[in-house]
Protein backbone atom coordinates (compact mmCIF):
# COMPACT_ATOMS: atom_id res chain seq x y z
CA UNK A 1 0.00 0.00 0.00
CA UNK A 2 1.61 3.27 -1.12
CA UNK A 3 0.16 5.17 2.03
CA UNK A 4 2.41 2.94 4.15
CA UNK A 5 5.57 3.24 2.45
CA UNK A 6 5.12 6.63 2.65
CA UNK A 7 4.58 7.31 5.87
CA UNK A 8 7.53 4.52 6.77
CA UNK A 9 9.89 7.29 4.82
CA UNK A 10 8.82 9.82 6.27
CA UNK A 11 9.48 8.38 10.23
CA UNK A 12 13.36 7.75 9.13
CA UNK A 13 14.12 10.58 11.06
CA UNK A 14 12.32 9.68 14.07
CA UNK A 15 12.58 6.47 14.61
CA UNK A 16 15.94 4.16 14.40
CA UNK A 17 13.85 0.95 13.18
CA UNK A 18 10.57 -0.86 12.38
CA UNK A 19 9.01 -3.46 13.45
CA UNK A 20 5.82 -4.33 10.39
CA UNK A 21 2.86 -6.31 11.55
CA UNK A 22 0.92 -8.37 9.32
CA UNK A 23 2.54 -5.74 6.46
CA UNK A 24 0.87 -5.88 3.36
CA UNK A 25 3.66 -3.93 1.40
CA UNK A 26 4.97 -6.04 -1.73
CA UNK A 27 8.26 -7.67 -1.57
CA UNK A 28 10.09 -5.05 -3.55
CA UNK A 29 8.78 -2.07 -0.75
CA UNK A 30 10.03 -4.29 2.21
CA UNK A 31 13.15 -4.81 0.35
CA UNK A 32 13.70 -0.94 -0.57
CA UNK A 33 12.46 0.01 3.61
CA UNK A 34 15.37 -3.01 4.52
CA UNK A 35 18.07 -1.34 2.92
CA UNK A 36 17.95 1.83 4.62
CA UNK A 37 16.38 1.25 7.87
CA UNK A 38 16.57 -1.52 10.29
CA UNK A 39 13.33 -3.73 9.67
CA UNK A 40 11.79 -6.80 11.23
CA UNK A 41 8.42 -8.21 9.56
CA UNK A 42 5.57 -9.57 12.12
CA UNK A 43 3.66 -12.16 10.71
CA UNK A 44 4.63 -11.17 7.13
CA UNK A 45 7.08 -13.79 5.11
CA UNK A 46 10.40 -11.60 3.95
CA UNK A 47 13.49 -12.76 2.48
CA UNK A 48 15.11 -9.18 2.87
CA UNK A 49 14.32 -8.37 6.59
CA UNK A 50 14.28 -11.10 9.50
CA UNK A 51 10.62 -12.08 10.60
CA UNK A 52 8.73 -13.56 12.96
CA UNK A 53 5.89 -15.73 11.97
CA UNK A 54 2.54 -16.76 13.62
CA UNK A 55 1.89 -20.93 12.49
CA UNK A 56 -1.28 -20.48 11.73
CA UNK A 57 -1.35 -22.80 9.19
CA UNK A 58 -0.51 -25.97 11.66
CA UNK A 59 -3.50 -24.91 13.34
CA UNK A 60 -5.81 -24.71 10.61
CA UNK A 61 -4.82 -28.84 10.15
CA UNK A 62 -5.92 -29.14 13.54
CA UNK A 63 -9.11 -27.16 13.38
CA UNK A 64 -9.75 -29.33 10.05
CA UNK A 65 -8.91 -32.28 12.28
CA UNK A 66 -11.23 -31.61 15.04
CA UNK A 67 -14.01 -30.55 12.88
CA UNK A 68 -13.31 -34.30 10.86
CA UNK A 69 -13.44 -35.50 14.55
CA UNK A 70 -16.78 -34.15 15.13
CA UNK A 71 -17.99 -35.68 11.68
CA UNK A 72 -17.92 -32.47 9.53
CA UNK A 73 -18.00 -33.08 6.14
CA UNK A 74 -18.63 -29.69 4.18
CA UNK A 75 -16.95 -26.94 5.09
CA UNK A 76 -16.85 -23.25 4.52
CA UNK A 77 -13.29 -20.95 4.88
CA UNK A 78 -14.36 -17.31 5.95
CA UNK A 79 -11.67 -15.41 3.92
CA UNK A 80 -10.06 -11.87 5.49
CA UNK A 81 -8.61 -9.22 3.24
CA UNK A 82 -7.13 -10.17 0.12
CA UNK A 83 -4.25 -8.53 0.16
CA UNK A 84 -3.12 -10.47 3.59
CA UNK A 85 -0.36 -12.49 3.55
CA UNK A 86 -1.54 -14.46 6.51
CA UNK A 87 -5.12 -14.78 4.47
CA UNK A 88 -3.78 -16.44 1.47
CA UNK A 89 -2.07 -18.51 3.80
CA UNK A 90 -4.50 -19.95 5.59
CA UNK A 91 -6.47 -20.41 2.70
CA UNK A 92 -4.02 -22.58 1.24
CA UNK A 93 -3.49 -25.10 4.16
CA UNK A 94 -7.26 -25.26 4.52
CA UNK A 95 -8.01 -25.89 0.84
CA UNK A 96 -5.24 -28.49 0.81
CA UNK A 97 -5.78 -30.47 3.73
CA UNK A 98 -9.77 -30.45 3.97
CA UNK A 99 -9.34 -31.95 -0.10
CA UNK A 100 -7.23 -34.79 1.59
CA UNK A 101 -10.03 -35.12 3.90
CA UNK A 102 -12.33 -35.52 1.57
CA UNK A 103 -14.21 -32.44 2.63
CA UNK A 104 -16.43 -30.83 0.83
CA UNK A 105 -14.52 -26.81 0.86
CA UNK A 106 -16.22 -23.31 0.27
CA UNK A 107 -14.74 -19.94 0.46
CA UNK A 108 -16.68 -16.84 1.18
CA UNK A 109 -15.11 -13.91 1.25
CA UNK A 110 -13.18 -11.49 1.71
CA UNK A 111 -14.78 -9.86 4.60
CA UNK A 112 -12.96 -6.75 6.34
CA UNK A 113 -12.01 -8.67 9.50
CA UNK A 114 -15.00 -6.68 12.15
CA UNK A 115 -17.58 -7.92 14.31
CA UNK A 116 -20.09 -5.17 11.15
CA UNK A 117 -18.70 -7.99 8.55
CA UNK A 118 -20.04 -10.74 10.69
CA UNK A 119 -23.80 -10.61 9.31
CA UNK A 120 -22.85 -10.42 5.43
CA UNK A 121 -20.65 -13.39 6.62
CA UNK A 122 -22.98 -15.46 8.16
CA UNK A 123 -25.55 -15.01 5.11
CA UNK A 124 -23.57 -16.40 2.50
CA UNK A 125 -22.26 -19.39 4.93
CA UNK A 126 -25.40 -20.81 5.98
CA UNK A 127 -25.98 -20.41 1.62
CA UNK A 128 -23.35 -22.52 1.05
CA UNK A 129 -24.56 -25.12 3.42
CA UNK A 130 -21.56 -26.24 4.90
CA UNK A 131 -22.32 -27.18 8.77
CA UNK A 132 -18.96 -25.59 10.15
CA UNK A 133 -16.58 -22.29 9.01
CA UNK A 134 -12.83 -21.61 10.15
CA UNK A 135 -12.73 -17.94 9.80
CA UNK A 136 -10.05 -15.41 9.49
CA UNK A 137 -10.22 -13.87 12.89
CA UNK A 138 -12.49 -13.35 16.13
CA UNK A 139 -14.03 -10.63 15.51
CA UNK A 140 -15.37 -11.39 12.45
CA UNK A 141 -16.18 -14.73 13.58
CA UNK A 142 -18.21 -13.33 16.86
CA UNK A 143 -20.01 -11.30 14.09
CA UNK A 144 -20.84 -14.13 12.83
CA UNK A 145 -22.42 -15.79 15.90
CA UNK A 146 -24.24 -12.79 16.77
CA UNK A 147 -26.20 -12.92 13.03
CA UNK A 148 -26.53 -16.79 13.31
CA UNK A 149 -28.29 -16.22 16.81
CA UNK A 150 -30.68 -13.78 15.82
CA UNK A 151 -31.65 -15.76 12.22
CA UNK A 152 -32.19 -18.85 14.78
CA UNK A 153 -29.66 -20.99 13.59
CA UNK A 154 -27.98 -22.66 16.65
CA UNK A 155 -24.02 -23.04 17.28
CA UNK A 156 -23.13 -25.72 17.08
CA UNK A 157 -25.97 -27.68 17.09
CA UNK A 158 -26.83 -26.03 13.34
CA UNK A 159 -23.33 -24.65 12.38
CA UNK A 160 -20.25 -25.09 14.07
CA UNK A 161 -17.86 -21.93 14.15
CA UNK A 162 -13.66 -21.66 14.70
CA UNK A 163 -12.32 -18.06 14.64
CA UNK A 164 -8.38 -17.13 14.98
CA UNK A 165 -6.56 -14.83 17.66
CA UNK A 166 -8.33 -15.81 20.50
CA UNK A 167 -8.51 -12.35 21.83
CA UNK A 168 -9.74 -11.00 24.72
CA UNK A 169 -13.56 -11.82 24.93
CA UNK A 170 -13.78 -14.37 23.06
CA UNK A 171 -14.37 -16.94 25.32
CA UNK A 172 -17.03 -14.49 27.29
CA UNK A 173 -19.06 -14.77 24.15
CA UNK A 174 -22.55 -16.89 23.23
CA UNK A 175 -21.29 -19.27 22.62
CA UNK A 176 -17.92 -18.73 23.72
CA UNK A 177 -15.86 -19.22 20.79
CA UNK A 178 -13.36 -21.91 19.32
CA UNK A 179 -10.11 -20.46 18.44
CA UNK A 180 -6.70 -20.30 16.93
CA UNK A 181 -4.73 -19.33 20.12
CA UNK A 182 -1.60 -17.73 19.07
CA UNK A 183 1.54 -16.40 22.13
CA UNK A 184 1.24 -12.82 20.61
CA UNK A 185 3.09 -11.03 23.67
CA UNK A 186 5.98 -14.25 22.93
CA UNK A 187 6.15 -13.34 19.32
CA UNK A 188 6.35 -9.48 19.92
CA UNK A 189 9.53 -9.81 22.37
CA UNK A 190 11.28 -11.99 20.14
CA UNK A 191 10.73 -9.08 17.33
CA UNK A 192 12.01 -6.69 19.62
CA UNK A 193 14.70 -8.96 20.18
CA UNK A 194 15.79 -9.17 16.47
CA UNK A 195 14.91 -5.33 16.21
CA UNK A 196 17.47 -4.39 19.16
CA UNK A 197 20.24 -6.78 17.58
CA UNK A 198 20.73 -5.13 14.38
CA UNK A 199 20.63 -1.74 15.94
CA UNK A 200 23.17 -2.77 18.23
CA UNK A 201 25.20 -5.44 16.01
CA UNK A 202 28.69 -5.25 18.74
CA UNK A 203 26.74 -6.71 22.01
CA UNK A 204 27.27 -9.84 19.78
CA UNK A 205 23.48 -11.00 19.32
CA UNK A 206 23.15 -11.94 15.89
CA UNK A 207 19.97 -11.20 14.97
CA UNK A 208 17.71 -14.63 13.49
CA UNK A 209 16.42 -14.35 10.22
CA UNK A 210 13.41 -16.48 10.98
CA UNK A 211 11.09 -17.19 13.95
CA UNK A 212 8.39 -19.44 13.86
CA UNK A 213 6.02 -19.38 17.08
CA UNK A 214 3.92 -21.77 17.93
CA UNK A 215 -0.18 -21.97 18.00
CA UNK A 216 -2.61 -24.45 19.48
CA UNK A 217 -6.67 -25.01 18.76
CA UNK A 218 -8.45 -23.55 21.82
CA UNK A 219 -11.91 -26.13 21.93
CA UNK A 220 -15.10 -24.48 23.47
CA UNK A 221 -18.39 -24.12 22.93
CA UNK A 222 -18.79 -23.09 19.68
CA UNK A 223 -17.78 -26.11 17.81
CA UNK A 224 -19.97 -29.74 18.11
CA UNK A 225 -20.74 -32.56 16.40
CA UNK A 226 -22.17 -31.98 12.83
CA UNK A 227 -25.86 -32.15 12.56
CA UNK A 228 -27.29 -35.28 11.65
Amino acid sequence: MKWSLDALHKMRKSADGFILAASRLTDAQLAEVSQSQPLVTFNRASTSAPTVMIDTPSAIIQALEHLASLGHHKVCYVAGPPTSWSNQMRWKVFEEDATKRGMEVHRIGPYTPKTTSGAAAADAAVRTGATACIVFNDLLAIGMLQRLQARGIRVPADMSIIGSDDIFGADFCNPPLTTISSPIEQAGRVAVSMLLAQLNPLAGNASRQLAVMPTHLTIRESTGPAPA
